[in-house]
């Protein structure tokens, strides 16, 4: 797909690997250097992203209408600014909770705009026939960052302290920085059409298209629905685990670090599977299949028998939302003109953001109250009836952009990190 294709690979690779390897560093950096407690970890890791979200709103009109590579290249240096800050005052004893919670709403609202304006400058980069390979090739590679990342970033905690996880992260935006200017390039100014100044409509035009999209509103829902129940079950299950079951922290990371292999497998079989039955029926099929492992957690008992049935039904989640999505993002690309991407893939974005930040909090609170296997259950049941949103769509239902507004090469967009 090119030299430019590759560097912009080499950027996403780097960074996704610095993300990985930086993996609950701010909740490891809370516990083990300011003492913090559990509802002040609970506050930071739901706050942050949710904050985040909510300041990425107005961003997704003012990327659209701007170079996407300066874009790019400016929230990965603001990345790497917000978070060398924090082994900065870490170094002079000034660290605090309330500057973890400021990095982390800065980093939450830069990876959103990064990836709204990734979506769009890479649609115009890849050409038609190789977009659910270039979306491949990105899902593949941030699963094998989860794979190798994790195990990596723990081992450099207990060799270097703390912060270095979060060092070598700031030091992958950078790099990506770097890689995204190596793509070079011309890239045309995006052209406003009608008012000259940003409007408070401009804010809602990203939900308009996706509510308004027979294509998109089924895709839209079931991702928020069954993205959200999946997460909200982690907590529940790590109390469980590392609780009443008695599991050692190691076995807990490998329950979950090999079943990330499945990602791998999940997004080398898109391009074929696609090409043998189409988008339409992978999406149905890979969607309805990554509901039904999930509600097996709640029924984990103790020993190797408990940790392998962990495995299993984590591989069959992981396998599945592999090869789900790099499809979904194709069809989403596909299916939005380019004046319109930058602010879809935000509001996309700020609403997976919100809805996971607060139904996590819900579960939690659930989980304290009727305990961790109600809790596990209880998504497991809702999240088998999220693939009735996928059976919604008409089969006539398509989507046509008009000329003016299809790319001659459309493309597909880095998964979010």
């Amino acid at each position: 797909m090119g030299r430019r294709f590759g560097w912009l690979w080499a950027a996403y690779a780097v960074s996704a690997l610095g993300t990985w390897l930086a993996f609950d560093a701010f909740s490891v950096i809370a516990v083990l250097v300011l003492h913090a407690g559990a509802a002040e970890v609970a506050l930071l890791a739901a706050s942050g992203p949710a904050v985040g979200a909510v300041l990425a709103v107005p961003l997704g009109p003012w990327v659209e209408f701007r170079r996407k590579r300066p874009v790019m290249a400016g929230m990965d240096l603001v990345r790497c600014a917000a978070l060398l800050s924090i082994p900065a005052a870490y170094a002079f004893g000034g660290l605090g909770l309330g500057q973890l919670l400021v990095v982390s709403v800065v980093v939450a609202a830069a990876d959103i705009t990064f990836n709204a304006a990734s979506g769009a400058f890479v649609k115009g980069l890849v050409p038609a026939d190789r977009l659910l390979t270039a979306n491949a090739r990105f899902e593949s590679t941030n699963w094998t960052a989860l794979v190798l990342g994790p195990p990596l970033g723990g081992a450099a905690i207990g060799l270097f302290g703390p912060v270095a996880t979060v060092v070598a992260n700031a030091v992958s935006f950078l790099l990506s920085a770097l890689g995204i200017r190596a793509v070079g390039g011309g890239e045309p100014r995006p052209e406003r059409t009608g008012a000259a100044r940003l409007r408070a409509a401009d804010l809602l035009d990203g939900w308009r298209h996706i509510l308004t999209s027979p294509v998109l509103r089924p895709l839209f829902f079931n991702n928020l629905a069954a993205n959200a129940l999946i997460m909200v079950a982690a907590p529940p299950l790590a109390v469980l685990m590392l609780g009443p079951l008695g599991f050692a922290p190691w076995q807990y990371g490998l329950a979950f670090a090999v079943p990330c292999l499945g990602g791998l497998l999940g997004s080398w079989l898109a391009r074929p599977l696609v090409a043998r039955h189409g988008q339409r029926r992978v999406l149905r099929a890979a969607g309805t299949l990554r509901a039904v492992w999930p509600l097996g957690l709640a029924f984990v008992g103790p020993g190797l028998p408990g940790l392998l049935l962990v495995m299993v039904l984590e591989f069959g989640v992981i396998t599945c939302s592999g090869l789900y999505s790099p499809v979904y993002a194709t069809r989403r690309l596909e299916c939005t003109p380019n004046d319109r991407v930058a602010r879809t893939l935000t509001a996309w974005s700020v609403t997976g953001k919100a809805t996971t930040a607060a139904l996590t909090a819900l579960w939690g609170l659930l989980a304290a109250l009727t305990g961790p296997r109600t809790a596990i259950a209880l998504a497991g049941v809702l999240l088998l009836a999220t693939p009735a949103l996928l059976w919604r769509e008409p089969r006539e239902a398509t989507e046509r952009l008009s000329p003016a507004t299809v790319p001659p090469s459309p493309g597909g967009s880095p998964p979010s990190r």
